[in-house]
């Protein structure tokens, strides 16, 4: 419903190629567009042998993944750049005001046997839109896979960009850095895709990691102190120094490592008292022992962090 509330604001009164071929000179798509297509495929297929195996539960689950971790938390994020951008051409917003109607109107389609109202109602707002004439939803043709929608190097090129955002707030959740801070960031061993991939899907970086300025070391540069995530080979690295209040930071990390060591001690002692460990089911003194694990991990993790801040 939200997502359908996001993707109407966005295109009624719009121009969004309704009754265009999907391959009209008129209807430019982006890296985006052709990923969020590419992955629909994906879901169709799994649906439809969800259903000829009589798994219903498998055929729900495709759909919830792709509505849920594809269309809503990616591409409709993902679309913003193009809509929001001044610069974009007609023929860019055209194409992917296209493409959120026309998944979205297939996914309802595609929802149906298993929401039946929800969809309905979704379906005699948006169809219009996607150029679909008909009474009702319930009259209208199933989804049928295309593999011509498939386009692997949207598909890579994308699970960069999503490796790439996602390093940039893992990093940025664990130094407890605002949201709506840019960052600077470096990349280091970027190979000549890196270079390429990052020249193309930019926009797409910068407006959801909320980057400042990304710039590729070349070979045998020293870095400054930094916070490191991985895309690959590629090593991206955030600099510290003025980012975040030091004195503060260090003070928010050593009450968290004692708060971990103490988790710690108490699940030690809990199965030092075999009074505990006789007793207790397998199961739970083997939660118990990972429970330690886990904290240990924690804190292992959190000192090494302590340390690279403590060095800046």
């Amino acid at each position: 419903w939200n997502a359908a509330r996001f993707v109407l604001m966005n295109t009624e009164d719009q121009d969004c190629g309704a009754g265009l071929p999907a391959n009209s000179p008129q209807l430019e798509y982006s890296a985006a567009d052709r990923w969020i297509q590419t992955r629909l495929e994906n879901a169709i297929q799994q649906v439809q042998q969800g259903f000829a195996n009589y798994r219903l539960d498998n055929a729900a689950q495709a759909i919830y993944e792709f509505t849920w971790n594809e269309y809503c938390d990616w591409y409709l994020e993902l679309s913003k750049p193009v809509l929001n951008n001044p610069e974009s051409s007609d023929a860019a917003k055209r194409g992917t005001r296209y493409t959120l109607v026309h998944v979205l109107e297939t996914l309802l389609r595609l929802a149906h046997p298993l929401m039946p109202f929800i969809t309905e109602e979704i379906w005699q707002r948006v169809a219009p839109l996607a150029g679909t004439a008909g009474d009702t939803i319930m009259l209208q043709a199933y989804p049928e896979s295309d593999p011509s929608r498939v386009d692997v190097q949207a598909s890579q090129d994308m699970d960069w960009v999503m490796q790439f955002i996602l390093g940039v707030r893992k990093i940025r959740s664990g130094y407890d850095i605002k949201p709506g801070q840019p960052l600077p960031v470096l990349l280091e061993n970027a190979s000549a895709q890196d270079r390429e991939r990052l020249a193309k899907n930019e926009p797409y970086i910068k407006f959801l990691a909320r980057t400042e300025i990304i710039t590729v070391l070349e070979p045998g540069a020293t870095p400054p102190e930094s916070a490191t995530s991985l895309v690959g080979n590629m090593k991206l690295l955030i600099p510290m120094a003025g980012l975040i209040d030091k004195a503060a930071e260090l003070a928010r990390l050593d009450k968290e490592i004692a708060k971990r060591e103490q988790e710690v001690e108490r699940t030690e002692a809990k199965l030092a008292n075999s009074s505990f460990v006789d007793k207790a089911p397998a199961a739970v003194v083997e939660k118990e022992r990972a429970k330690i694990e886990e904290a240990k991990s924690a804190v292992a993790s959190l000192k090494e962090q302590r340390g690279k801040i403590a060095a800046m």
